[in-house]
């Protein structure tokens, strides 16, 4: 029985037309050139991949040098809002941690608000008391990128010297305990990098200390010139009592409307509760209510009422996170979402889950 190829007039040989004529080819030949087209087209892919390879490595390099603490110019995100997120959806995977929220939202443009700019502060230092450690490398790294930035703008603006120096010198107590427990996975990094640090964070301190507010040039009218009435009607607008005490040093005037018991009284009022203040009272052997003194006895028994121009926002609807003047997606489709002001507190608590 004769053997049947793909051409049944000769076994396993077939016609095929090339540049000089028609020739006849065995499976042998054409396997071979199919292998050869094979071969040169599994090169050509291997070659694209190892392309798309390293521009995949630069790209992530140029990630990295971003992120890595020799780098001059710090990476800073700026999502205007983001989605917290406490558990694994069918939609999400994951969660939303405080470091994540902290890298993601847009704090670099808040520092430069004079709205934002106390929010920012009071939250640098709540996280420098205790949530620190809980924050991942990068997290930490931006912390200190933002706290630069901070002080930087302070040593420009000659302005809110004070909350920065106490916040510095809260940051600096507490890595001093965290430095020392080192290899139990408190901080992330080398301890060298901290020590350098902690050595700017001094940098820091001298700088603000050295800091002298230039009296301003202009002739025109100052505080002082102002009536009786006004310059305490200025003085009502002050929220803490060190800034009446450092403005009725300045003259003798204005050292003796600071001494004003009404003053004092609105302040003890607006910071405390009557429970607390009932249960600090002094009073003078003239038989009044020392309201100065009370002041700073309750700050140091209770802390003061805190009051932000601009606060963080968080929708109970669609668990969005945003600064209060920018709009997310649920308020465009639904006008009358839930939402709530977050003070520094609650902006942690409501990561710690």
């Amino acid at each position: 029985m004769p053997f049947l190829g793909q051409d049944w007039r000769s076994p396993g040989q077939s016609w095929v037309k090339t540049e000089e004529g028609w020739k006849k080819t065995t499976a042998d030949d054409k396997n071979n050139n199919v292998s050869v087209e094979r071969f040169e087209e599994e090169c050509f892919n291997k070659e694209n991949l190892l392309l798309s390879l390293s521009y995949d490595m630069a790209a992530k390099k140029r990630k990295k040098d971003l992120m890595n603490n020799n780098t001059k110019v710090p990476y800073f995100h700026r999502e205007k809002w983001i989605y917290v997120h406490k558990g694994s959806t069918k939609e999400r995977h994951g969660y939303c941690t405080l470091g994540e929220a902290f890298n993601r939202l847009d704090f670099c443009s808040a520092i430069k608000d004079t709205r934002r700019f106390n929010y920012v502060v009071r939250l640098l230092e709540l996280i420098a008391k205790s949530q620190l450690p809980s924050l991942s490398g990068v997290a930490q790294k931006n912390y200190m990128n933002i706290l630069e930035r901070v002080v930087q703008k302070v040593l420009d603006d000659q302005q809110n010297v004070r909350p920065i120096k106490e916040l510095l010198q809260t940051l600096y107590v507490s890595l001093c305990a965290l430095v020392q427990d080192m290899g139990k996975s408190v901080l992330v990094g080398n301890i060298n990098m901290w020590v350098h640090r902690m050595e700017n964070i001094l940098q820091w301190q001298q700088q603000l200390d050295s800091i002298q507010i230039n009296r301003p040039t202009s002739k025109g009218m100052t505080l002082t010139d102002l009536p009786a009435s006004l310059q305490l009607n200025i003085m009502q607008r002050l929220s803490d009592g060190r800034d009446l005490v450092s403005l009725g040093q300045v003259c003798p005037d204005l050292g003796g409307l600071a001494e004003d018991r009404l003053l004092w009284k609105r302040l003890c009022q607006y910071h405390f509760t009557d429970r607390q203040i009932r249960k600090r009272l002094m009073v003078s052997d003239k038989g009044h209510l020392e309201w100065k003194k009370m002041y700073f006895k309750l700050s140091r028994c209770y802390p003061h009422r805190e009051q932000y121009s601009d606060t963080l926002h968080f929708c109970t609807h669609c668990h969005i996170l945003f600064w209060k003047d920018t709009n997310h997606p649920c308020t465009a489709n639904n006008p009358e979402s839930c939402t709530m002001p977050l003070s520094p507190q609650d902006f942690i608590n409501l990561f710690n889950f």
